[in-house]
């Protein structure tokens, strides 16, 4: 897929065969991180669309999503509010449960990061199943914030996962498909 500027950036994201299990084809992102024209231009058109969106803040689900979420958020001028597994955070936090295929897991964020009326860009590097990103979704109206949208580098449509955020009412940005799993 070539992107606004021309650049292909699904040449720069990695297939690991076989990982974490087997069977899973694992799209890495480290590879276009590592990669200073690639690193940009994941960065750029992730938050393109919302450059005059009225963003109060940008949230970043842990891991990669820190790393995508952070530059968007510095390049948009905004907050940062960091989404993370259970019990990495220190204060009050809510936090909201959600499926995994082998059982339940937990993420939170801070009570008061978000306020009523705040209007939030959800940012990770991948969108699969939709589950992380439903539960972050859920958390930030929780806290009375407003999901603008949520924007991913990958998008695996077969697992449906963008579309589960859609019926959420979700807007979903991605910058790459790849098919199956």
């Amino acid at each position: 897929m070539d992107l606004r500027n021309g650049f292909d950036i699904k040449r720069y994201i990695r297939t690991i065969e076989d990982y974490p299990k087997p069977g899973i084809q694992f799209r890495d992102i480290t590879t276009l991180l590592a990669n200073m024209h690639g690193f940009r231009a994941a960065v750029d058109e992730l938050m393109w669309p919302f450059l005059s969106g009225g963003i109060d803040y940008v949230a970043g689900i842990e891991a990669r999503g820190f790393i995508l979420g952070g530059a968007v958020a510095h390049e948009l001028g905004r907050g940062f509010v960091p989404i993370r597994k259970k019990g990495k955070l220190p204060g009050k936090v809510i936090g909201q449960d959600y499926q995994l295929e082998y059982g339940v897991d937990t993420i939170e964020i801070h009570a008061d990061s978000i306020s009523a009326g705040d209007r939030v860009l959800l940012i990770d590097d991948l969108i699969a199943t939709g589950g992380t990103a439903g539960a972050a979704t859920e958390l930030i109206r929780q806290s009375g914030g407003e999901v603008v949208a949520a924007a991913f580098v990958i998008d695996l449509p077969d697992l449906g996962g963008a579309d589960r955020l859609r019926n959420k009412g979700v807007k979903v940005h991605t910058l790459a498909e790849f098919e199956g799993d």
